[in-house]
């Protein structure tokens, strides 16, 4: 018989990782609070803990540090049901130092955690071109590797836990950053009267724009801003970043000022993509753009 994977959290990734895991021949069932998720062929149950313990592995794919504490610990969580032996991996996008302890809390029950979170937005997790970013032994990283593959074209192995996270965090950072420095061009070109749609068109011949952020351009040329990477969980890692360079003493002043701007994203557009940043410059310099 396959194995069953339990995913913890079954939104928009989730549920397209759950796809192409069926289609490599596991099993899937998925827990959410609500019951409910992105896909209708899937079994749901109760608690973490009941999904713990049918589960031959643990997939967790929540939004915030929040949200994995609430499905990890407490008589109801994960490693109150996981078996020793077991394996958990947790693809959500949380703070390094959460990645460190979870894995040292499930280890004292003889239950391996890789921190994975993945590069990617809801296309590639629907055509399995996820790059997996993981935190953990090399022999855990081997056994989980038959997963990766379904859901990714690479895996990268970052180092020891918490590298996953904290590899996570740089890449979304520069990605992050660098669409507010793209925003602010725009707004300066259509400011300084620059013809909108040749614009766009100019941005997206150039190779100076890198092809994630081509693609952002060329939905903001159109006002599509649904949400592939909504801005709530853009703006969450980049004050994640934000958080653990202060520790590590790092200067990351760019990256605060992007912050600034995906702030202020996300409390006008929290759920739209995080590419709603254009249409917050554009109209302050236009008056036209609505997402």
């Amino acid at each position: 018989m396959s194995l069953l994977i339990g995913f913890i959290g079954f939104g928009a990734m989730a549920s397209r990782m759950g796809a192409n895991l069926r289609k490599a021949g596991y099993r899937i069932v998925a827990y959410t609070p609500s019951g409910r998720g992105g896909d209708g062929d899937v079994t749901f149950l109760p608690t973490p803990r009941a999904l713990a313990a049918d589960a031959n592995i643990v997939i967790a794919c929540v939004p915030d540090d929040e949200a994995l504490e609430q499905s990890m610990s407490g008589p109801d969580g994960v490693l109150a049901g996981m078996k020793a032996g077991g394996l958990l991996i947790n693809t959500s996008s949380v703070a390094p130092e959460t990645s460190i302890a979870l894995a040292a809390q499930a280890a004292a029950g003889g239950i391996t955690v890789l921190d994975a979170p993945v590069a990617g937005s809801t296309p590639e997790a629907e055509s399995a071109n996820l790059v997996i970013l993981v935190g953990g032994d090399a022999a855990d990283v081997a056994r989980a590797q038959p997963i990766f593959d379904a859901i990714g074209r690479l895996t990268i192995h970052a180092g020891p836990s918490g590298s996953g996270s904290k590899l996570k965090l740089v890449i979304n950072g520069i990605m992050g950053a660098t669409l507010s420095v793209v925003a602010e061009g725009v707004a300066y070109g259509l400011a300084s009267g620059l013809e909108r749609d040749m614009l766009f068109d100019a941005l997206d011949a150039v190779p100076v724009i890198s092809p994630h952020h081509k693609r952002k351009l060329k939905a903001a040329k159109t006002g599509d801003f649904s949400p592939q990477f909504p801005t709530r969980l853009m703006q969450k890692d980049m004050r994640l970043l934000l958080t653990d360079a202060a520790r590590q003493m790092a200067p990351m002043p760019a990256t605060a000022a992007a912050t600034q701007s995906l702030s202020l994203t996300r409390r006008r557009y929290a759920d739209k993509d995080y590419s709603a940043l254009f249409a917050i410059m554009e109209t302050m310099v236009a008056n036209d753009a609505t997402p």
